[in-house]
C-alpha cells in the first residue's frame, strides 16, 4: 500500500514540478506570467490530440512542448514588446487556453487515449518500496528531477544565469549596461511555456490518458504559489511540488480507505482515521487549494523575507525610452 501511495504521489506532483520550473525561470527574469494554467490546458489537448491521432505518445509530448512555446510567446509579445499589464494579460492568457481547448478537445472527449511508456530497470525496479518508485518511472518523473537541478545549475553558476537575474532585479541598469532585456525575457517566456506544455502532456499522457475538459483543474495556479513558496530557489520548488503532491493523493486515499481496514492500527490512529472519515469528501477535495492560501497566508506575514528574495523588477514593464 505504501508502494501505491508513493507512486501516486510522484506522478500527482510530476506537472506541478514542471509547470513550477519553467515559471520560476520566467519570474526570475522579472516576468510574472499568470497564464500557466491556460498553457498547461492547451498543451494537454495538443499531446493528447496528436497522440491520439499519429498513436505515437511521443510525438505528442514534442507537439505538447512546441504548443506550450508557441502559446507563452503570444503572451510575451504583448507584456514585453506591447508593455501591456502583466497580470490581465496572463488571466487573459488562462481564458483563452480554457476556451480554446476546451473547443479543440470536444471531439477528444470520452476516447481512450495512448499512455507514454514507462522506463524498467531489470532487478532495480525489483528492489521492495523504492524499485517502482526510482526505477520504472515515465520519463516525464525524470526530465523534471533533471530540470530542477540542469536550472538551478543555470541560474546560479553560468554567466547567462547570473545575466537573467540581473534583469530580473533590476532591468534598467542591466538595459544601460547593454543587455538586451527583451529578448533574454522572450527566451524565458519560451522556456516556461514549454515546460508548461510538458505538464499539460503528463495530465493526459501519464496521468489519466484521456482527455477532460479543464482537466488541469487549477494545477497552474498551485504552480503559480509553489514558486513563491520556494522563494524562487529550485531546490525549493522540488520540496514544494512533492508535498503538495502528496496532500492530494493522501486525502484521495482517506476517502477510499474503509475504516474496516484500519483496525489493526492502534487505538489513537484508529480513532484519528474515524473523525478524518467523518468530514466531508469535498472538504478534503479542497484541502490542495486550502494548503496553497495557507502556504502563501504564512510567507506574506514576513515581509523582509519576501522582499529579500523577490525579484525586485517582477511584474513591471520595461519600456527602454522611458
Amino acid at each position: 500500500m505504501l508502494e501505491n501511495i508513493l507512486l501516486t504521489i510522484a506522478t500527482a506532483a510530476t506537472p506541478l514540478l514542471l509547470a513550477a520550473i519553467g515559471e520560476l525561470v520566467v519570474e526570475r527574469s522579472g516576468v510574472l506570467n499568470l497564464g500557466v494554467e491556460g498553457i498547461m490546458i492547451m498543451g494537454a489537448v495538443t499531446g493528447f490530440a496528436v497522440s491520439l491521432s499519429t498513436g505515437n505518445p511521443w510525438l505528442g509530448l514534442i507537439a505538447a512542448t512546441i504548443a506550450g512555446a508557441l502559446f507563452s510567446q503570444l503572451f510575451a509579445f504583448l507584456v514585453i514588446t506591447i508593455a501591456t499589464n502583466q497580470v490581465a494579460t496572463g488571466l487573459s492568457l488562462t481564458l483563452l487556453g480554457i476556451g480554446l481547448s476546451g473547443m479543440i478537445g470536444e471531439s477528444f472527449v470520452g476516447q481512450p487515449g495512448v499512455k507514454l511508456p514507462t522506463l524498467d530497470i531489470p532487478i532495480l525496479s525489483d528492489l521492495p518500496v523504492v524499485g517502482k518508485l526510482l526505477f520504472a518511472q515515465d520519463p516525464l518523473f525524470y526530465l523534471s528531477i533533471v530540470l530542477v537541478f540542469a536550472v538551478m545549475w543555470f541560474l546560479f553558476r553560468t554567466r547567462t544565469g547570473l545575466t537573467l537575474r540581473s534583469i530580473g532585479d533590476n532591468h534598467t541598469s542591466a538595459h544601460a549596461l547593454g543587455i538586451s532585456v527583451h529578448k533574454y525575457r522572450y527566451f524565458a517566456v519560451m522556456f516556461g511555456g514549454a515546460c508548461g506544455g510538458m505538464a499539460g502532456a503528463h495530465l493526459t499522457l501519464v496521468y489519466t490518458s484521456q482527455w477532460i475538459e479543464n482537466m488541469s483543474a487549477g494545477r497552474g495556479w498551485i504552480a503559480l504559489a509553489l514558486v513563491v513558496f520556494a522563494s524562487w530557489r529550485p531546490l525549493r520548488v522540488l520540496l514544494g511540488a512533492y508535498l503538495f503532491g502528496a496532500i492530494t493523493i493522501v486525502q484521495l486515499h482517506i476517502q477510499a480507505t474503509n475504516l474496516r481496514d484500519l483496525e489493526s492500527l492502534p487505538a489513537p490512529l484508529y480513532w484519528l482515521a474515524e473523525i478524518v472519515k467523518s468530514i466531508p469528501s469535498q472538504f478534503l477535495s479542497s484541502l490542495p487549494y486550502l494548503a496553497t492560501i495557507l502556504v502563501l497566508v504564512i510567507i506574506s506575514s514576513n515581509r523582509r523575507l519576501t522582499l529579500i528574495n523577490t525579484p525586485a523588477s517582477l511584474g513591471r514593464p520595461f519600456v527602454p525610452d522611458r
